[in-house]
C-alpha cells in the first residue's frame, strides 16, 4: 500500500467537495468551488516510492455554483446482438449536484475518433436551494437528491422528471442512500434523525409497479441502559446536531445490501461524548446493532468498496458473519478509518492527511485505489496492491444475501490520539492502544428490567450488554431483466428478434478524450441563514420499534377550485328599463 495528497491544482485551489470512480475504468470525476467539474485519469508509477498520478482530462463547465455531490451512474452490461450497437450498458450518465438546487445530468458520447466527451443530458430543476447528496438507484433508471430545502426527490433519471417528493426532516438533509436491492431509501439530516423510507407500490403503470416510499422508521433517540440497577435508563440522541460544522452526512448501505452504516454519531458515557458511527441490521432497521470505536473527530462520511473479498479465516473477533467480507472506509474531519467485516479493530487507519475537513470518499470498480477530497483543494489518492485487500469473493449463479448476521461484543473505545502514521511507509504506529479494542455499543432496552429482549433471530442479554444473533443467510436468485427490442415480434413477424447475452467483457473506453463544453447560465440562489428547527417532538423507543409523535397540526396546501372564463348564466346581471319622469 502506498498513498498520500496529491499535489496538484485541482480544482484552482477552490475546496474540493466531492469525487467519484467511473464504475468501468479508472476515470475520477471531481467537483469543486470553482463551479467545474473535471475528469481526471489515474495512473500508477513504476517507482515503488513514488504515488499515483492523476493526468487531466477534461471540465465538465455547465454549473453556476458550487459542486457538491456528484455519482456515476452504476454499471449494468449487457451485449445485444446488433451490427448498429454492439452494447447497450450503463455506467454512462453522470449526476452532480450543486447551491442552488439544481442538478445536471450528463451523459457519455464516444466520438468518431474513440474519444470521449461529456455532454448536458438533462437538468432537473425542482430543490429551491442547495443539493447535498445524490445517490443512483442500482439499475440507473432513478435516482434520489437531498436538499438544504429538507426533503429528498426521487427521479426518473429517463424522463428527466420528479418522481415522488420525501418530505418529513425538520432541517437540512446532508445526505441519502439508495438500497441496493431497491427496497429502501435512507436519508440523514442536521435534525437530529436518520428517516428509512420503505418502498410500497400502489398500482401498477404500463404493467410495471408504480413505486411509493412511505417513512417507516425515525431514529432520533436511543435507551441507555445503565449496570447499575438503582439508576433508571437514560434517552440521548444518537446524532450530532446542526452545529456539527459539516454540509455532508454521507451515508452508505453495504454491496449487498445486508447493513447501512450512518456517520455523523454521537454517544454519552457518564459526561463524555463519544463520536461514532452506527450500524444498522437489514433486518431491524429500527435500531442501532453496532457502534463503531469512538473517533477524536466526528465521522462525516461513509463508502464501501464495490468488491466483495474470500474470507481469510485468521480473525474469530468479527462483528459480522458473513460468508465473505466487506470493505468500507470512514471519514473524520481529519482521518481516514478502513475496517472488513471480519475484524473488530479497523485494517487501516490515516491521520493528519488534509489542513481542511476531509469531504467525500471513493473507491475504484477494481478496489485498486481509494481517493480522498477536501476542503483544503487537493485530494488523497491510496493505492492497494493486488490482492491486499483479499480475494475477490466468486459468486456463482446465484447472489448472496446475508441479513443481520451481527455479533456485539462489549469492549472498550479506541481512539485515533494515541496513533501514529508515517507517510513515507505508509505504516500505523499504534502505542498503548489494544488492537481489539472498540467501543461498547449502547444497550437499546425497551424497559428498564433486566430481562432477555428477543427481536427476530437476535438475543440481546441486558444484563451482560451482549448481543448474539444467529448467522440466517438468505439466498436470492436474481434474475437480469429482458431487454425489450424496439420493434416487438407481434408487430413485424418478418423482423427477427433481438436476443440479450450475458456479458463478459466490457468494452474498454478510449484513453484520449476531448469535451465540448456547453455552457448553461443560471440565476444562484442565496442559502437562508434559518434557525433550526427542533426534532425533540418525535421520539423513538428502539427496544419496542415503535415511534410515539406528538400530536403536531400539519400545514395541509389547499388549491382552490379553478375559476371559469366564460360567466355562468346565473352569475349574468338582468337587464331592467329606467323610465325617465319629468322634474318640476
Amino acid at each position: 500500500m502506498r498513498g498520500g495528497t496529491v499535489q496538484i491544482n485541482w480544482h484552482d485551489l477552490q475546496p474540493v467537495l466531492t469525487l467519484d470512480f467511473h464504475p468501468v475504468s479508472r476515470r475520477l470525476a471531481t467537483g469543486g468551488g470553482d463551479h467545474d467539474i473535471k475528469i481526471w485519469a489515474i495512473a500508477s508509477d513504476d517507482s515503488d516510492k513514488k504515488l499515483p498520478t492523476a493526468s487531466y482530462l477534461s471540465s465538465l463547465s455547465s454549473h453556476s455554483s458550487a459542486v457538491n455531490v456528484l455519482r456515476f451512474s452504476p454499471s449494468v452490461w449487457l451485449r445485444v446482438i446488433d451490427p448498429i450497437f454492439p452494447w447497450l450498458y450503463a455506467g454512462e450518465n453522470l449526476a452532480s449536484g450543486s447551491d442552488g438546487g439544481g442538478i445536471i445530468l450528463w451523459k457519455l458520447h464516444i466520438n468518431d475518433d474513440g474519444s470521449e466527451a461529456w455532454k448536458v443530458h438533462k437538468s432537473l430543476l425542482f430543490h429551491c436551494k442547495d443539493v447535498l447528496d445524490l445517490q443512483w438507484s442500482s439499475d440507473g433508471s432513478f435516482l434520489v437528491s437531498a436538499s438544504v430545502d429538507n426533503t429528498c426527490i426521487i427521479w426518473d433519471a429517463n424522463k428527466g422528471a420528479m418522481q415522488q417528493k420525501l418530505e418529513g426532516h425538520l432541517h437540512y438533509v446532508q445526505g441519502v442512500a439508495w438500497d441496493p436491492l431497491g427496497q429502501y431509501i435512507a436519508s440523514l439530516s442536521s435534525d437530529r434523525t436518520c428517516k428509512i423510507y420503505a418502498n410500497k407500490p400502489q398500482g401498477k403503470s404500463k404493467n410495471m409497479e408504480k413505486m411509493n416510499f412511505v417513512c417507516q422508521h425515525t431514529l432520533v433517540k436511543a435507551e441507555l441502559q445503565s449496570h447499575d440497577d438503582s439508576k433508571p435508563t437514560v434517552k440521548t440522541h444518537l446524532f450530532h446536531d446542526e452545529t456539527l460544522p459539516s454540509f455532508f452526512r454521507r451515508l452508505a448501505w453495504s454491496p449487498d445490501g445486508s447493513f447501512l452504516v450512518l456517520p455523523g454519531g454521537q454517544c454519552k458515557y457518564s459526561s463524555e461524548v463519544v463520536n461514532t458511527a452506527y450500524i444498522m441490521s437489514r433486518r431491524d432497521l429500527s435500531r442501532p446493532a453496532i457502534q463503531l470505536p469512538g473517533a477524536s473527530k466526528a465521522i462525516v462520511a461513509v463508502r464501501f468498496c464495490p468488491v466483495l473479498f474470500s474470507l481469510r479465516g485468521s480473525q474469530s473477533e468479527g462483528l459480522f458473519k458473513l460468508p465473505y467480507r466487506a470493505v468500507f472506509a470512514v471519514a473524520t474531519f481529519n482521518s481516514l478509518y478502513v475496517y472488513d467485516t471480519e475484524s473488530a479493530a479497523p485494517i487501516l487507519i490515516h491521520a493528519g492527511l488534509h489542513y481542511a475537513a476531509i469531504t467525500d470518499i471513493a473507491w475504484s470498480s477494481d478496489a485498486k485505489y481509494l481517493a480522498l477530497s477536501s476542503r483544503d483543494g487537493y485530494c488523497t489518492i491510496i493505492e492497494f496492491e493486488n490482492e491486499e485487500l483479499g480475494q475477490p469473493h466468486v459468486v456463482s449463479g446465484k447472489k448472496e444475501v446475508t441479513e443481520a448476521n451481527v455479533t456485539c461484543r462489549n469492549t472498550k473505545p479506541l481512539t485515533v490520539d494515541s496513533m501514529e502514521v508515517d507517510f513515507g511507509t505508509s505504516e500505523v504506529k499504534m502505542s498503548a492502544c489494544p488492537a481489539d479494542t472498540m467501543t461498547t455499543p449502547p444497550v437499546l432496552a425497551k424497559n428498564s428490567t433486566l430481562e432477555p429482549l428477543k427481536a427476530d433471530s437476535m438475543e440481546v442479554d441486558l444484563g451482560a450488554s451482549k448481543a448474539k444473533m444467529e448467522a440466517n443467510p438468505v439466498t436470492v436468485e436474481v434474475t437480469p431483466p429482458p431487454v425489450s427490442a424496439k420493434k416487438s415480434a407481434s408487430s413485424n413477424p418478418t423482423k427477427k428478434r433481438i436476443t440479450p447475452i450475458a456479458m463478459t467483457t466490457p468494452p474498454v473506453l478510449a484513453k484520449n478524450s476531448t469535451l465540448g463544453v456547453k455552457e448553461v447560465t443560471k440565476g444562484t440562489a442565496a442559502c437562508e441563514d434559518a434557525k433550526p428547527l427542533k426534532a425533540d417532538s418525535m421520539e423513538v423507543n428502539v427496544g419496542a420499534s415503535k415511534a410515539k409523535t406528538e400530536a403536531n397540526p400539519a400545514s395541509v396546501e389547499v388549491t382552490p377550485p379553478p375559476v371559469s372564463t366564460k360567466k355562468s348564466a346565473s352569475s349574468k346581471p338582468t337587464k331592467k328599463r329606467i323610465t325617465p319622469i319629468a322634474i318640476n
